[in-house]
């Protein structure tokens, strides 16, 4: 299983760093190449770096709609786009969507403490606001994070119990102070959500924005509900795919509690924009970033004069992406059962094509050859994490790439001290000291970099 990549626990925390400050290279007059698309999306899915669903769609028609991979490996079932995956923290978005309906119909004040909301809050939240949870601004410790969490992760909760594992803990900042992603923010907005409309989490979004829509294959997911077409997730290892751990899904809530599936998202991003949900200075406060990009449950960010509305997910067994460009209203849409960074990157990518950019896969970059004696000089351990680190060796005259837990990889020079490796879509430089000699690498990938010290 290609990865390389430094594994992480999956939460419905999204890479928002990784690309927050991504630009993208549009040629003025390209025309769309949906066969590129769809090469950039195999790429992927042949290396078993994604499986799941994928839509594209301009200003209502749509220009792919496919699925890759199987939604059940075990009875050979493909994905398609009714298959419907968990959404990790896509559901944010959802949640912030909700709050400022409320806050439509004067039963929110997003500027008020949230102890109008649950006055048994500690006094350390008494400068916290809805407004502050919306923008992860309120420094509230994410639950996610903490020791326990996988520990806990599989035991049914309810909001009380999942608010009781954080209240007593301090803030990692005073509100307002700067900007921190905290699943334990959503929690809280979710018990907002219950106490100011009388109704569950679910019942109040399926009621007042699913149905609206007639999103009807979406919904808050249940793992004792048998719900047709729902994909199975799975997980990357060493000794490749295996069924993702399991999570109980009353634990998420509006941080990470939803699915759906590309088609139902096509009728939200398409219900939001087009405004069906909420008033136009609703929709300004949702869009309008106030720290790091971030606005409400979306991540607002610019290049090249264009806005692009996106945010991504993670959960166990599954990662998300979906963005929204305004400029001509295109929506993309990836969905996948098969945990890694396979969703953001394609993500990105199909973003760049439908703006006229280019795209080089792995395996059209040009090579070069090295002398074996410089091939030995990279020969070595480089750590990247403590628990992560990347071995280099030579097998049969090629440079090879091993992470911590993964097979070896060969690796192709491009350039000088600069290697890629085409199973997956990765790259590795090398740094050197004042003397010439390697010292460490940087990995490349996922639009990340990693810089790693030789031991």
């Amino acid at each position: 299983m290609p990865k390389l990549i430094a594994s992480r626990r999956p939460t419905t925390r999204p890479l928002l760093v990784a690309f927050s400050a991504l630009t993208f290279a549009v040629a003025p007059a390209a025309a769309q190449d949906v066969a590129r698309m769809d090469q950039v999306i195999r790429a992927s899915s042949e290396a078993n770096a994604f499986s799941g669903s994928i839509l594209i769609a301009r200003d209502g028609e749509i220009l792919l709609d496919r699925g890759y991979g199987l939604a059940n490996r075990e009875w050979n079932i493909p994905n398609d786009g009714d298959t419907k995956f968990r959404l990790g923290s896509l559901t944010k978005q959802f949640t912030a969507v909700a709050i400022l309906l409320l806050n439509e119909q004067g039963r929110v004040d997003l500027d008020a403490p949230i102890k109008t909301w649950l006055p048994e809050a500690p006094p350390t939240w008494d400068g916290v606001t809805v407004r502050h949870l919306l923008s992860h601004t309120s420094g509230m410790p994410d639950f996610t994070r903490a020791d326990d969490y996988e520990a806990l992760k599989t035991r049914p909760a309810t909001s009380a119990s999942l608010i009781a594992r954080f209240r007593d803990r301090p803030l990692d900042f005073q509100p307002g102070e700067r900007f921190a992603y905290s699943n334990s923010g959503y929690i809280l907005l979710s018990a907002i959500i219950e106490v100011a409309s009388g109704q569950s989490y679910a019942d109040f979004v399926t009621a007042n924005l699913l149905q609206p829509l007639d999103m009807n294959d979406s919904g808050y997911d249940r793992h004792d509900v048998i719900l047709a077409r729902r994909a199975s997730g799975y997980a990357p290892t060493a000794h490749g795919v295996a069924n993702a751990d399991y999570v109980d899904m009353s634990i998420p809530m509006g941080g990470g509690g939803l699915y759906s599936t590309t088609h139902d998202l096509l009728k939200w991003e398409q219900g939001l924009f087009g405004g069906r949900l909420l008033n136009p200075q609703s929709m300004s406060a949702l869009t309008t970033p106030v720290r790091n990009n971030y606005a409400m449950g979306l991540v607002v960010t610019r290049a090249d004069g264009r806005k692009l509305i996106w945010h991504n997910g993670a959960i166990e067994g599954f990662n998300t992406y979906m963005a929204y460009d305004p400029t001509d209203r295109t929506a993309v849409i990836v969905l996948g059962n098969l945990n890694g960074e396979g969703p953001d990157k394609i993500g990105v990518d199909l973003v760049t094509l439908t703006r006229g950019g280019t795209v080089t896969l792995a395996s059209e970059r040009p090579s070069i050859v090295v002398a074996p004696e410089v091939l030995q000089s990279y020969v070595g351990v480089y750590e990247l994490a403590p628990t992560f680190a990347i071995t280099l060796s030579i097998v049969d005259g090629r440079l090879m790439a091993q992470a911590t837990g993964q097979q070896a990889f060969p690796l192709t020079a491009e350039a000088a001290d600069a290697f890629f490796l085409t199973v997956v879509d990765a790259r590795i430089t090398f740094t050197r000291d004042a003397a010439g000699a390697v010292q460490g690498l940087v990995l490349h990938q996922g639009g990340r970099e990693m810089p790693g010290r030789r031991r």
